[in-house]
């Protein structure tokens, strides 16, 4: 394809799109005056910023950066802490060492800010519970989500409740995981916490011994499952019953043409005389 093809079609795509976006003038002057410099130029000037400075191409910068370098915005929070000691800088460093896995950290910026005036606030609490559980210490969770339900007794939070689950999980109270699993997810919004009341329902099962060894107790979900199946089959076998009872019964039709008719005739006498 000659070259001048292409940067005609070139022009006339960028023009197309000057008008389309409401930059006609005066790009389309620019363009046709200087064929090639000028689709440079709107690419330059329009089009690159246009391209990265969209939400989704914030979004993809952020994500390459966080790749590249993850502990970038945990360094620029740390700055920003030590130049201005506040709790939404701390509170923000706290959040990011999670993000980061620096769950220790963020336990002791969250215990700082509940120390002060102003971080009376059972969020910061449930924050640290997080922090405590995501680096395998169960029952500190439980200790700070305990004391957290004892100073603040109006304060609800689905994440709060399915975390106390999870903990009583963690540590061996299974009969009691089971009861509270039971309540988060009846409000508990998504999946996770029916995803993981399943597994913790199999861990805790209670059993009972029979006359032929250990048997596990009977799950009243299964035998609800099990009842619904077999009602569900009785009524379509019902209904195939009933169906049959009102058509009434079929009548026979041959579906053999005349030849085939005579020729089985004749097989039947010749077998009967070779009987005789």
């Amino acid at each position: 394809m000659p070259v001048a093809l292409v940067i005609l079609l070139l022009d006339i795509s960028l023009i197309y799109h000057a008008a389309r976006t409401g930059r006609l003038q005066p790009w389309a002057f620019i363009i046709l005056m200087v064929p090639l410099i000028g689709a440079l130029a709107y690419i330059v000037v329009e089009l690159i910023p246009e391209w990265w400075g969209g939400p989704g191409a914030a979004q993809a910068r952020k994500r390459v950066a966080n790749r590249l370098d993850p502990e970038k915005r945990y360094r620029e929070l740390s700055d920003r802490l030590a130049t201005s000691d506040t709790i939404a800088n701390r509170e923000a460093l706290a959040a990011e060492c999670q993000n980061v896995g620096r769950f220790e950290e963020a336990e002791s910026h969250y215990d700082h800010v509940l120390g002060l005036p102003q971080g009376d606030d059972p969020a910061y609490a449930l924050a640290k519970a997080q922090a405590q559980f995501a680096r395998k210490q169960p029952a500190e969770a439980l200790a700070t989500l305990d004391a957290l339900r004892e100073r603040w007794p109006d304060f609800e939070s689905a994440e709060g409740h399915l975390l106390y689950a999870r903990s009583l999980a963690e540590i061996g109270r299974l009969d009691e995981a089971l009861e509270e699993y039971q309540a988060v997810t009846q409000y508990f919004p998504g999946a996770e916490a029916r995803v993981r009341y399943g597994p913790a329902a199999a861990a805790g099962r209670p059993h009972r011994r029979g006359a032929h060894g250990v048997q596990r107790a009977p799950d009243p979900d299964a035998a609800r499952a099990e009842i619904s199946a077999r009602r569900a089959g009785r009524v379509a076998l019902d209904r195939r019953e009933a169906a049959v009872c009102m058509s009434g019964p079929r009548p026979f039709v041959s579906i053999a043409g005349p030849d085939k008719i005579i020729a089985a005739v004749r097989r039947g006498h010749q077998a009967l005389a070779g009987v005789t």
